[in-house]
């Protein structure tokens, strides 16, 4: 089995703890993240009951590409998509982008809650791809280029996309069909969470 869910902001990738967690939305035994996401970011979550694809998808030493839309403080240039590109020096390392352009906005729900907007700074989106995903990368290489990130949605791995699911929605998928799951809401008094039925 095969789950592509739509992580949405504020959800740990874990099934335990006190706070907004996995459990909160995906009802199925027996499932574990293939990868993760940081709490304070959004996107493609891929879990599965298979420990070999689980780890085909999360080990780095496979490669499996992973693409972010990346919506960045001010307006991002050419030259710094070439920057991450080339590659930028990290704490932990030199880190690279396989490839990095400047998009129009994605279609994608308003953030809950939504991005801090400084006035009279603009903002812009930038999509890039990585074969590696090491602690908060995404953000510390924008920001080492200029252009610190204020949202990041993770769009693809490998070659599983979004598609057409929303914050809180999820796909499971087998050898034999695709099964679309939409959640039901729930109030709670700091957000509302997208739950399954």
């Amino acid at each position: 089995m095969l789950v592509l869910f739509y992580k949405p902001y504020g959800v740990l990738c874990q099934f335990t703890g006190g706070e907004v967690t996995l459990k909160d939305y995906l009802d199925i035994p027996d499932i574990y993240a293939a990868g993760r996401l940081d709490k304070d970011s959004e996107g493609l979550l891929i879990l599965t009951d298979d420990g070999r694809l689980q780890d085909q998808i999360a080990n780095p030493k496979h490669g499996k590409q992973k693409t972010y839309w990346v919506q960045v403080d001010g307006a991002i240039t050419q030259d710094a998509c070439q920057r991450l590109t080339d590659g930028v020096l990290l704490k932990d390392g030199p880190a690279r982008a396989i490839h990095c352009q400047i998009i129009d906005p994605p279609e994608v729900p308003p953030r809950d809650p939504p991005v801090r907007f400084r006035q009279h700074i603009p903002t812009s989106w930038i999509e890039m791809t990585l074969n590696e995903g090491r602690n908060r990368q995404v953000r510390r290489m924008t920001a080492e280029a200029g252009f610190p990130t204020l949202r990041l949605v993770r769009s693809a791995v490998g070659d599983y996309t979004l598609g057409d699911l929303s914050p809180g929605e999820y796909r499971v998928m087998d050898a034999t069909r695709v099964e679309s799951a939409h959640a039901k809401q729930r109030h709670s008094s700091h957000r509302r969470h997208v739950r399954r039925r």
